[in-house]
């Protein structure tokens, strides 16, 4: 259980990195947010747009990121065991990470473009530090719709149950049970989860670095 802990953990510190990374290169100005605000009048994703935004999140920095740091705590912790230790051992589990990752996008890429979900994250304009925490959390299981309105994504969480039992198939026996992927699919979550609540306070943290 601790070493689940510390993988959610580190994917979540994984993810400021990645996100403050990603933010560094197209911000304009010191007071540029990392992810954009609710707009007065939502407009949905066009499907060229949504294309877009699938095959960019495929080898994003946050992507590649999260595989390493997932990969590097498997191979920590052993798992799964018939991999063994080595560079090639921490090779298969970036790959298997990342196939996983490929996996899940395309599903949620397929879903969300049929049911018309919308899964970009929007910072809440709110305030409070639990009140936006509250919304971040929300927001890792609830898209927009074309008119605007906010409901059970679908297409997020079918993707990532779908990523999780699917990579069952190319993994060693040992992590191939169904509560394996039940496990692979509650850290999924919560590493978006954390994701999400990074991508709420980053705007907030990085101007706070820009006055010092």
């Amino acid at each position: 259980m601790m070493n689940r802990i510390v993988l959610v953990m580190t994917i979540g510190v994984a993810g400021f990195i990645a996100v403050a990374s990603a933010d560094d290169k197209v911000a304009a100005d010191a007071d540029r947010m990392a992810v954009p605000s609710p707009p007065a009048r939502f407009v949905p994703l066009t499907g060229s747009e949504r294309l877009s935004q699938y095959l960019t999140g495929l080898a994003s920095p946050e992507t590649i990121v999260k595989a390493a740091a997932s990969a590097g705590i498997r191979q920590w912790n052993g798992t799964p065991k018939e991999w063994g230790g080595g560079a090639q051992a921490y090779g298969e589990r970036v790959g298997s990470a990342f196939a996983q990752h490929v996996v899940e996008s395309t599903i949620q890429y397929g879903l969300s473009a049929a049911l018309h979900e919308d899964n970009r994250y929007f910072v809440s304009q709110q305030a409070g530090f639990l009140r936006r925490t509250n919304y971040a959390v929300k927001s890792t299981f609830l898209a927009r719709h074309n008119d605007g309105k906010r409901g059970f994504s679908f297409s997020r969480v079918g993707g990532s149950a779908g990523g999780a039992f699917i990579s069952r198939v190319w993994q060693p026996r040992s992590t191939t049970s169904a509560g394996d992927g039940a496990v692979s699919l509650g850290l999924n979550m919560g590493a978006a989860v954390g994701f999400n609540v990074v991508r709420e306070f980053l705007p907030d943290i990085k101007r706070r670095f820009h006055k010092k």
